[in-house]
């Protein structure tokens, strides 16, 4: 990244990102398939296990559509939904450490901040509502405001469209997930960063197209308003 390109929207995404998940998505989804009959200890719940874990940061409903017929994945997804509500009312849900200091840095430095999921709206709206985070972005954005989630690109196009973006260059991009990687890249932006503290390892973040890997989402302000030590960029094979 140059002075002449420099970051002006930064897409984040929720869980596992800039929301401390735990085990809290995992555990609604068990309970959701739960509710059609698929318990652990199968190698239906096996399977169904391995295929979500491999889908993270997508759509939610999507996830669902790939591993059942459209009425039992509109059935799993409610019970997603209110499987998560409920775990929240349980446990709580708090930031990853250094996420709200995080977004206030960034938005003070000029760069707006869009927040990117993989969940429903309603869900979405529950996490902001917990953590009190509406005033915290410009823009939030679900697989309900756009004809493909991740890990297509259309999140981060949407995002770049509607706060107005120059060249999709000036956008940088922050997940967890190999979809959140994939889905940056394919959108052109100059960064996409994976952190350490969710659901995919540095290898499969960094085989999905990571342009960085930090620790933690604490260290993008640094990595997009300039350029540390501490963040490793990942050289471009071509």
């Amino acid at each position: 990244m140059s002075e002449a390109e420099p970051i002006t929207v930064a897409c984040l995404d929720l869980a596992g990102t800039t929301v401390a998940d735990g085990d809290t998505v995992e555990s609604a989804f068990a309970e959701a398939i739960a509710t059609l009959g698929i318990v652990s200890g199968t190698a239906a719940y096996g399977r169904a296990l391995a295929g979500f874990r491999d889908a993270r940061g997508g759509s939610k409903i999507g996830i669902f559509r790939s591993l059942f017929d459209e009425p039992r994945a509109q059935a799993a997804n409610l019970a997603f939904e209110r499987s998560y509500d409920q775990l929240v009312d349980r446990r709580g849900l708090k930031p990853v450490p250094g996420a709200d200091a995080a977004l206030a840095r960034i938005r003070g430095a000029g760069v707006r901040v869009c927040l990117l999921t993989g969940f429903g709206r309603s869900t979405q709206a529950r996490i902001l509502d917990t953590l009190d985070w509406w005033d915290r972005v410009d823009l939030t954005l679900c697989p309900e405001d756009v004809p493909r989630g991740r890990p297509w690109p259309d999140l981060i196009l949407t995002a770049a469209l509607r706060l107005g973006v120059d060249d999709v260059r000036h956008i940088a991009v922050c997940g967890d997930t190999a979809n959140d990687m994939l889905s940056g890249r394919r959108s052109g932006a100059s960064i996409v960063a994976g952190v350490l503290t969710g659901a995919h390892d540095h290898d499969r973040l960094l085989t999905a197209g990571a342009t960085h890997i930090i620790p933690s989402v604490a260290a993008f302000p640094d990595l997009i308003l300039r350029t540390p030590a501490d963040a490793t960029p990942i050289p471009d094979p071509g």
